[in-house]
């Protein structure tokens, strides 16, 4: 077990199985060191736990979990690719979009619920650039998708 999937289970989490793609792309591709993930959504065994907006029928509260289920679906994505989380060299991007109600501007506080569990997971590797983007609506209503860059040590 890699020191990151160790760092997971000490949280109570295990890295699930790669969320299988929607339509006509791979969950992670590899180009140089750097790995790129699709945006992952919030899965659970196959299925969305909520659907909807946040700031309507989703609280903030709701999708700043579900962000951090997005994320551990990235780091999956991640290790297909990697083959160990431990050759993480740095988390240095994290883009985030919440399907947001008309008023609602708490995206930054949603995404850090991914932020916050790939600094748990990886310290330091972990912190990042970010943007957490509001939009109308995200595939299967989905509330929260993310979509993480990392860069790999050549080991």
């Amino acid at each position: 077990m890699s020191a990151a999937e160790a760092k997971l289970a000490a949280l109570g989490l295990t890295l699930p199985e790669v969320v299988p793609p929607l339509a006509a792309y791979q969950p992670a591709v590899q180009s140089g060191v750097y790995v790129y993930t699709a945006g992952q959504l919030p899965m659970v065994d196959g299925k969305l736990p909520v659907t909807g907006k946040v700031g309507a029928e989703v609280t903030p509260e709701e999708a700043k979990e579900l962000a951090r289920t997005c994320a551990l679906n990235a780091l999956a994505a991640v290790k297909s690719v990697a083959g160990d989380l431990d050759r993480i060299a740095r988390v240095v991007k994290v883009v985030g979009f919440v399907a947001s109600a008309s008023d609602f501007t708490g995206q930054p506080g949603v995404i850090n619920g991914a932020s916050e569990l790939l600094a748990e997971v990886l310290g330091d590797k972990g912190v990042h650039a970010r943007s957490a983007v509001g939009v109308a609506v995200l595939p299967l209503d989905a509330p929260v998708e993310v979509e993480v860059q990392v860069e790999l040590t050549g080991a």
